[in-house]
């Protein structure tokens, strides 16, 4: 067998990798470093500022210095620490040992013993997760779900008034239009992205056990959880008070059901355009010089919501399977979300290419009035309901004698079609009042959509 190289595995990094690259900054193992280092750097500059171990505040310019190697964190960085864990074989402390290094190289020695002080590896963790997460949500995921969102409220305001043949079941039922059957889904992803903004970035930073224990035996006089809550909240995050070794993951979890949801309605709506371009509703536009089938011409596949498909399906089971996963922890620490927090950069990267595809795909269909208008000329007997509600009415207030109305229009409609020129003749023979069969024969299915336009003008 000849040999390839070095390849990527997944085809994230690889087949697709122009579309998902941007969550590289925040969910690689680059960017995970490049947090660890900004946590113990600001865990010192903050025990500095309490005066631990009889320490002051450091120098305005010193800080700006440490928060440098952050800002200007890169490959040469990354090499130091690899080179650290190659020989500790963990990865936590090959970061203290490289920040130990930006301490003496900035003439800070003496205060080399502060790097970790009262730390295990899980508070570090914890914190730099909850930050890259937070920076991939805002940075890259949710402009790319406002996106989406966004497409679906101009589709659903450009089609708001164009009649559509619904159907119940998969048979001809009441008609809607085009706009408003969009805009369901657009005002469904508006619940998820108010479900997702509201979810806190939790984030501990306790010791061992979540106890301080070793933080009060070597500084008694310092208020510990105040300094604690106080540090997490100036990273932009949420403290959580009470957890074991580990942040409990509840938040987080939270994040990515509501995300694992938001991946079935887009499933849905893929399904939904994928069916009404198959029924003729929605035409696709072609794309110069692209190829839909390799032996039939004339075929333009729908492949923009059959990729977003298959990639929300894979999204939602790692992203079920890790929300599963990270809610548990033997007593009080074992390592399974440990690696599992690994992935989440495949779970959200898998999302990121169907939000990409399903964009795409919006902005390459049309849609096909004509064959609208004629499915619904082909479907008058959708309006028996109308038929059968009008003859209520008219029971109620006394104007016909008729007796189960709906057992009337049904011996005309069910399980057969019934022409405009039928149902003129029907609606002439019924024991009802004049103005009621004027309103009937002046219905059409083109016309029978109730509030569905205006219904639009809900979305947010």
């Amino acid at each position: 067998m000849s040999h390839l190289g070095h390849q990527p595995l997944s085809p994230l990094d690889g087949r697709y990798r122009e579309a998902t690259q941007e969550l590289g900054e925040f969910f690689s193992e680059a960017a995970l470093n490049r947090a660890r280092v900004r946590v113990e750097i600001e865990w010192l500059i903050t025990l500095c500022h309490e005066g631990v171990a009889g320490t002051t505040p450091l120098p305005a310019d010193t800080i700006t210095a440490l928060r440098g190697v952050v800002e200007h964190f890169g490959p040469s960085h990354l090499e130091i620490i690899a080179g650290y864990e190659a020989t500790t074989r963990h990865d936590v402390k090959a970061v203290e040992y490289f920040v130990r290094d930006v301490l003496s190289e900035q003439g800070l020695d003496s205060l080399a013993e502060l790097v970790h002080f009262g730390c295990t590896s899980e508070d570090i963790n914890n914190v730099s997760y909850a930050l890259v997460t937070q920076g991939a949500m805002s940075e890259v995921f949710t402009p790319a779900f406002s996106q989406v969102q966004q497409s679906l409220k101009n589709l659903a305001q450009q089609w708001r008034d164009e009649p559509m043949l619904s159907r119940t079941h998969g048979q001809p039922a009441t008609p809607t239009t085009m706009g408003k059957e969009i805009a369901v889904f657009a005002h469904r992803l508006t619940g998820i992205a108010g479900r997702l903004e509201a979810i806190p970035y939790l984030a501990k930073f306790s010791g061992a056990t979540g106890t301080f224990s070793a933080h009060v035996v070597a500084e008694p006089a310092v208020n510990w959880p105040v300094v604690s809550k106080t540090f997490v909240e100036g990273l932009g995050l949420s403290w959580n008070p009470l957890t074991t070794q580990i942040e409990s993951h509840d938040a987080l979890a939270e994040l990515l059901t509501t995300l694992a949801h938001g991946n079935r309605i887009l499933h849905n709506l893929c399904t939904d355009i994928w069916t009404y371009i198959s029924l003729g509703y929605l035409t696709q536009i072609p794309e110069p010089g692209a190829t839909g089938s390799s032996t039939m011409p004339h075929k333009i596949n729908p492949i923009r919501f059959e990729n977003a498909e298959a990639n929300l399906e894979i999204s939602s089971a790692l992203l079920d399977s890790l929300a599963s996963t990270l809610v548990t922890t033997r007593l009080q620490r074992d390592l399974t979300d440990s690696s599992t927090l690994r992935n989440l950069g495949v779970a959200f990267g898998h999302s990121l290419l169907a939000l990409t595809n399903i964009h795409k795909g919006l902005g390459d269909i049309a849609l096909n009035s004509a064959a609208l208008a004629a499915d619904l000329a082909a479907n008058e007997e959708v309006l028996a309901e109308a038929i059968q509600m009008v003859i209520r009415a008219e029971i109620v207030r006394g104007s016909s004698s008729l007796q189960d109305p709906y057992a009337v229009v049904k011996e005309l409609t069910r399980g057969h079609k019934v022409g405009a020129e039928e149902l003129s003749a029907f609606i002439a023979k019924l024991d009802i009042s004049e103005t009621a069969k004027k309103s009937l024969r002046d219905l059409s299915p083109q016309t029978y959509v109730g509030l569905a336009s205006s219904l639009v003008d809900y979305l947010d």
